[in-house]
């Protein structure tokens, strides 16, 4: 793994809750080593990586609505719905006070998550991105290789999104665009022209989201590459290719009219979409296709542990990637990570994140499997709802 320190550390030194999952009110504070955090399992170690997940866009490492997210309260409390993650950041911008949450208004409460920096409210969560960019990996993404398609996209895009922030209003145009068609594909008579104007819009987006999911791809092969000619062979390098429609006309050489070939085929398939009732041709029908390398085996046929091992390898490439891109070594969230792994491995993973210049956050039920850390990271014990134990 090539040595990416040149990338500015981002470290959180404090971190505060309020009603958040089963905290009532938290505060840590930390220096810039990793952060351990061990406990029985349901204390809430992993209700932390989700608290530092949403100092970036979107929904968080569970993908949970809002609501969802605040401690249970009474139904008279006027807090009963609210929760607030507040942290104090050293970013790429240099210190940060960051804020988010939902909070209690005249009807009641907000559906949609507000983000303050340095107290004043950013225009959208993508503002996040300008100070720290963060990755995660999570027990529930160990069946990425073998669930549904739709799973492996969003992986895909919320790696773009890591190296290129408007990947994320791209998706979302496009989606737009295409429910707008959707609806008018159920109507009778002639749209023709209405049918155009949206179809553009999909070319437009959605061949800027093939474009950028073809370049991560393309730079995550280069890293994969230099790692296995150094033999580093920690972990399985990952065979990574994209297979879709957009996909195929870019093989065929057709880049250069992809969005008036792409406009084309949406225009030649309305009928068939019109009686499927939802267009079947475009990048949310795109795959991310994963095999091991040194077996030449499709990822979904290896086994559990080689999927894992597989996994961890792109989300250590990714992070180098963020790197080297963005200029920040992005803050790692590592649930349960150590616990498949055997003792040279799990020693092998932390002076590889060190290499990185990642802070990275990890959990797990046992100390012990953490102890060749030694002082280069805080050990945090997690009981229901408190957190102790530092040093």
């Amino acid at each position: 793994m090539i040595d990416t320190r040149s990338a500015t550390r981002i470290w959180l030194e404090q971190l505060k809750l309020t009603h958040f999952r089963n905290y009532s009110s938290l505060s840590l504070d930390l220096d810039q080593r990793h952060v351990v955090l061990t406990g029985e399992n349901g204390a809430g170690k992993t209700n932390l990586l989700e608290a530092v997940s949403f100092l970036s866009p979107g929904r968080g490492l569970r993908r949970t609505s809002y609501d969802r997210v605040a401690q249970a309260l009474s139904a008279d409390d006027p807090q009963t719905g609210t929760w607030t993650v507040f942290a104090s950041l050293h970013g790429a911008e240099g210190p940060v006070n960051i804020g988010t949450g939902i909070a209690a208004n005249a009807t009641g409460v907000d559906t949609q998550r507000k983000v303050h920096i340095n107290g004043a409210a950013a225009k959208s969560a993508e503002s996040l991105l300008e100070h720290s960019r963060i990755i995660w990996l999570t027990p529930s993404m160990d069946g990425l290789f073998t669930g549904p398609a739709s799973d492996r996209r969003r992986f895909l895009d919320r790696m773009v999104l890591a190296i290129d922030p408007t990947h994320g209003r791209r998706v979302s145009n496009f989606e737009r665009a295409m429910r707008s068609r959707n609806k008018l594909l159920e109507t009778d008579g002639p749209n023709n022209s209405w049918m155009d104007g949206i179809e553009a819009q999909l070319a437009e987006t959605g061949v800027a989201i093939a474009f950028a999911r073809r370049e991560l791809v393309a730079f995550l092969q280069s890293i994969i590459a230099k790692t296995t000619a150094q033999s580093d062979d920690l972990f399985p390098n990952a065979d990574i290719t994209l297979d879709g429609t957009l996909e195929d006309l870019i093989r065929d050489g057709a880049a250069a009219d992809l969005e008036d070939s792409y406009r084309a085929l949406l225009c030649r398939n309305r009928p068939r979409d019109r009686a499927a009732g939802r267009t079947l041709e475009g990048p949310h029908r795109s795959n991310l296709v994963v095999r091991h390398g040194p077996k030449n085996m499709e990822a979904a046929l290896c086994s559990t542990g080689e999927q894992k091992a597989l996994l961890l390898g792109l989300i250590l490439a990714h992070a180098q990637l963020v790197g080297d891109i963005s200029g920040m070594a992005p803050i790692l969230l590592l649930d349960e990570v150590a616990a498949h792994l055997d003792e040279s491995r799990r020693a092998g993973l932390f002076d590889v994140i060190d290499r990185l210049g990642c802070q990275a956050w990890m959990t797990g039920t046992d100390a012990p499997m953490f102890e060749t850390l030694g002082d280069r990271a805080q050990f945090f014990t997690v009981a229901v709802g408190s957190v102790s134990g530092a040093r």
